[in-house]
């Protein structure tokens, strides 16, 4: 079932509409179409309790002036490009800079998506045309969520290109699987033995670096809050996580990735993906959010961004995000939520 109402009006003079998925479970996902945005999900915890387990604003005027991306479709390009320029094809291309003098998730979170239901699915499409933002190519976009009996999410990507580009999408939920406070305490673990190192504008150095002995392991799984303090380089550049891991998984099949499990509520979130790598953000400016009213601590919610790596356009050893016509652009994300339990038996 899929139910709409009212979001308001944009500056422009657009209405947005929100959209609700709901099925046999209880569990319910609202979404924009105002940047695709996932602006609340509702699960049962292990006493039944219905918990709002991600970070959203109550109105548009929040998602027009904060800050955050919460829940939003990111891109062209997901994450940070260097100098908003990249090479393609023998020339340089050149964005437009948001981010200093780099380019940042682009435009797509504050940008209405023509929307419908189909059947079950919520499906959006939208032609983003050539030079928006600077990429080149008339790109053809659609974007599907549909709620499944057993309490998943699926986020479905596709596209197709008129031109040669470079495509990278994601999207910028926050999970808070207590549904207030931070996530420290949250169990986290992640299929992930390797990461991207970053720079004090956290893009890129093109190293890979081991997660081995660092307090990026999240392999075995542990609390999120358990390095977050830490003095290693990479944590204190970013405040907390702001890594590119780079997945076990690989990518084109969907398969498992992470799994994380809150301390109060006991709610299990598993994660699976076809892409190579996650951004796992750990809301460290938060409590900085530009929107009026907002009220999240530092930390408050964790992010699982799957994606390509950061750059990857100016990193040639970086897996290609090169789109070209005639093919096509395809990948899923899965977040499924159940009742898990105790904190220390995550397992279940």
């Amino acid at each position: 079932m899929i139910r709409t109402e009212p979001f308001g009006v944009t500056a422009a003079g657009e209405p947005v509409t929100r959209f609700t998925l709901q099925n046999a479970a209880g569990m319910a996902v609202s979404v924009l179409d105002y940047g695709c945005t996932i602006q609340r999900i509702l699960v049962p915890d292990c006493a039944g309790r219905l918990v709002s387990v991600v970070l959203g604003y109550d109105d548009l005027e929040g998602y027009a002036r904060g800050s955050s991306f919460l829940g939003a479709l990111v891109g062209r390009y997901a994450n940070r490009i260097r100098g908003a320029a990249f090479p393609l094809n023998g020339k340089t291309v050149r964005l437009e800079p948001n981010d200093g003098q780099n380019h940042l998730h682009g435009v797509y979170p504050a940008t209405v998506f023509p929307a419908r239901a189909e059947g079950e699915t919520l499906v959006f499409r939208r032609r983003s045309p050539d030079g928006e933002e600077g990429f080149p190519g008339n790109l053809d976009l659609e974007i599907r969520y549909t709620l499944r009996e057993d309490n998943a999410l699926r986020l479905t990507y596709l596209a197709r290109t008129d031109a040669d580009t470079v495509l990278n999408l994601t999207n910028h939920t926050y999970f808070n699987l207590n549904g207030q406070g931070d996530v420290l305490d949250h169990w986290l673990r992640l299929s992930a033995d390797r990461f991207t190192e970053s720079d004090a504008q956290l893009l890129p150095t093109g190293h890979i670096l081991p997660v081995d002995g660092t307090p990026m392991d999240f392999r075995a799984g542990r609390r999120i809050g358990d390095g977050i303090s830490s003095d290693f380089d990479q944590i204190r550049l970013a405040r907390g996580y702001d890594h590119n891991f780079i997945l076990r998984c690989g990518t084109g099949t969907l398969r498992p990735f992470a799994e994380a499990v809150g301390d109060r509520t006991g709610i299990r979130l598993e994660a699976f993906t076809t892409q190579p790598a996650v951004q796992l953000y750990t809301g460290n400016y938060l409590d900085e959010d530009a929107a009026p009213g907002a009220r999240w601590p530092r930390y408050g919610g964790f992010c699982l961004e799957t994606q390509h790596f950061p750059d990857a356009p100016n990193h040639p050893a970086f897996p290609s995000t090169v789109l070209r016509p005639g093919e096509r652009y395809r990948h899923e994300t899965v977040y499924r939520f159940s009742a898990a339990g105790r904190i220390d038996d995550p397992g279940g």
